[in-house]
């Protein structure tokens, strides 16, 4: 086993985590947590840029985030199955860092992969605590499993306010320019979603929930479950 993780993200490609909950990793890695980020796949069927460019930029926008580490498990992009072998190696992921809490993608979302890496990580998290599943490594019961949006945002059960820390997740966003820059002059890129000013829609979403409790910028999550509390 590794050195264990505090917060454990997943997220289907490089750039999914910082789009969701940059601001909130900022915010751990700053105040002394241990903070990684599994990237499921290399994006390698992405409209614009390469694999090799894709790593550079999570390398880039891991170093903005103060990361502990960041994996790449390398499986197919647009090819994630609710299947045993992806169910398998996420699961042991988990067990091999045994974080405190995961994150994933929210469970709705117009791209079939986020979906995907939800209900996969969903899964795994329940199979880490089985200790008759993968004998040979220890089981780890997380804490607690949160979602976080990417590109079609639900209700929030929980808000982190990233006013202070809001420069750090555009610095991040910026990191992947082969996704969110427009084709330009010599260029081989073409317009997508993510050209069509997605970090500005990105920002507007987190100033609208901020707005709802009164902060500048706030990143949303959701849970399954209901959070516990003792007193009000």
């Amino acid at each position: 086993m590794s050195e264990p993780l505090d917060i454990l993200i997943f997220g289907a490609h490089a750039d999914d985590a910082e789009i969701g909950m940059a601001g909130t990793i900022v915010k751990h890695t700053r105040a002394g947590f241990r903070v990684g980020i599994c990237d499921l796949t290399f994006a390698e069927m992405s409209s614009n840029g390469t694999v090799e460019l894709r790593k550079q930029e999570a390398e880039s926008a891991s170093a903005v985030l103060g990361l502990s580490v960041r994996l790449n498990l390398g499986l197919p992009d647009r090819g994630l199955l609710r299947s045993e072998e992806h169910i398998r190696l996420i699961t042991a992921e988990i067990r091999n860092w045994a974080p405190r809490v995961v994150f994933a993608p929210y469970w709705q979302d117009r791209h079939p992969d986020h979906i995907a890496c939800s209900g996969l990580v969903e899964e795994a998290v329940f199979n880490a605590k089985l200790r008759r599943y993968l004998p040979d490594i220890p089981p780890v019961t997380v804490g607690q499993l949160y979602f976080y949006f990417i590109n079609d945002p639900g209700r929030a059960d929980l808000m982190v306010d990233v006013t202070e820390v809001y420069a750090e997740k555009e610095a991040a966003l910026r990191c992947y320019a082969s996704q969110f820059t427009g084709p330009g002059q010599g260029s081989d890129a073409v317009d997508t979603p993510l050209t069509a000013q997605y970090v500005e829609r990105v920002k507007a979403r987190d100033f609208l929930l901020g707005q709802k409790r009164g902060t500048g910028y706030a990143e949303g999550f959701a849970s399954r479950l209901p959070y516990p509390v003792n007193l009000f």
